[in-house]
């Protein structure tokens, strides 16, 4: 997909969207910070407006969390265990939500199928 011309063509209009807004950007990101005069952002006066952490803290304290919730759990994906497999019906009656349309049709044709008398064969009307 996005392989046609118009989609190149956008793509690329954007992208010089994208260089002719920049510096009006950056320029507004400045003055919201309210350092539009000097034109230098120190880390002082950002401290002042957010809290400012090192990425290394960041980085172990997401892993340390990651590790307890493992932990917390056992180790073990939480999986929809009332599922039959082959029919693919949860205790409800419904199909998974990735499940397209015409894929649930073909196992509710296969399963109403079986249970159903055949329908006689047509004949030729003399």
């Amino acid at each position: 997909m996005a392989k046609s011309l118009r989609s190149k063509w956008r793509r690329k209009m954007r992208a010089e969207k994208r260089k002719k807004v920049a510096p009006k950007e950056l320029a507004r990101l400045k003055s919201a910070l309210g350092q539009g005069e000097k034109g230098e952002i120190s880390m002082k006066d950002v401290a002042e407006i957010a809290t400012v952490v090192p990425p290394e803290k960041v980085k172990q304290k997401s892993a340390d969390v990651d590790m307890q919730e493992e932990e917390a759990d056992g180790g073990k994906m939480d999986l929809d265990t009332k599922r039959n497999k082959k029919t693919m019906l949860d205790e409800h009656g419904r199909y998974p939500v990735w499940m397209n349309q015409r894929q649930a049709k073909k196992l509710k044709a296969k399963r109403v199928g079986k249970n159903s008398k055949p329908k006689p064969k047509k004949r030729l009307a003399w």
